[in-house]
């Protein structure tokens, strides 16, 4: 009996010791979705970018320029060339407002309030993160995003919905310029 239990106990260490077969996935993903996703935010670029030469063309009152970012915009207020332009660290204090590219208010000044923003170190949606480093002291500036600079295909789970392209006018009030002194205090 003791040579059975011990035959049996070899037979099933050698048969654990086989070569274990990897298991195959149950689904195989072909990667279709991510391109059709990719081709759907393609067109969906390419659409933005119509309707925002369109509105620029029907425009004739603002000279527009283009962002390396991918939006366009106009300045309202302007200061004399050599302005300091924010940069990381930098506190600016800012307001803006939020429109539809069909001049429907999303989000007034009042509601947006006055905001103290510490430059690419607190979150903003994008475009307007962009946007701040584009203005000196005292300008304002409107701005046409694509949704891709905007909220996206998400929407920010209130009153601007998914893919909604935005108008934005921006002023920044105040720039504090970082310094190493002052770099340390906050």
């Amino acid at each position: 009996m003791k040579k059975f239990f011990i035959l049996a106990c070899l037979s099933l260490l050698a048969a654990s010791c086989t070569q274990q077969q990897p298991r195959r996935p149950v689904e195989v993903k072909s990667g279709s979705f991510l391109k059709q996703s990719a081709a759907r935010n393609k067109q969906l670029l390419a659409r933005e970018e119509t309707l925002m030469q369109e509105l620029i063309a029907r425009d004739s009152l603002h000279r527009y320029l283009d962002s390396s970012s991918g939006f366009r915009f106009y300045y309202n207020s302007r200061q004399a060339e050599g302005v300091y332009l924010p940069g990381t660290d930098d506190w600016v204090t800012l307001t803006y407002d939020l429109r539809t590219w069909n001049e429907d208010t999303l989000y007034t000044r009042e509601e947006t309030g006055v905001i103290r923003y510490k430059v690419d170190k607190m979150e903003l949606f994008p475009g307007l993160r962009a946007s701040v480093k584009m203005l000196g002291e005292g300008e304002t500036a409107t701005f046409l995003y694509p949704s891709s600079l905007a909220f996206g295909y998400h929407g920010d789970n209130d009153r601007i919905g998914p893919n909604v392209p935005l108008k934005c006018t921006l002023t920044v009030l105040e720039i504090e310029k970082q310094t190493d002194e002052n770099h340390d205090e906050n």
